[in-house]
């Protein structure tokens, strides 16, 4: 699951079943830049580390985004430490990163 969502396209149509879950290829596709079979291989990719779940309707192969995963190893490794800790960190990163532009 890891090597899934190292990827940033692999994050960004994650983020994007997210917001919109239950959307064909079609859709996915739209505004990511690259091929149908780009695309594909990285659905795929999140398929095997079962982020994703595709389900036909008819014709269409419809992606759902499997959160469970993801909770399953925020519970196992994020929970143990302290929350507050580990998002202070993550504050702090961000406003270090962000701070480097100007």
């Amino acid at each position: 699951m890891f090597r899934a969502l190292a990827d940033p396209v692999r994050r960004r149509l994650l983020d994007r079943l997210h917001a919109e879950n239950g959307q064909a290829l079609v859709g996915l596709c739209e505004g990511m830049g690259m091929s149908r079979q780009a695309v594909t291989k990285h659905l795929k990719v999140l398929e095997e580390a079962g982020l994703v779940v595709a389900l036909r309707r008819g014709r269409e192969k419809l992606h759902h985004l499997n959160p469970a995963p993801i909770q399953e190893i925020a519970d196992r490794w994020i929970g143990k430490f302290e929350r507050v800790r580990v998002r202070a960190l993550a504050d702090l990163k961000a406003e270090l990163e962000g701070g480097s532009d100007g």
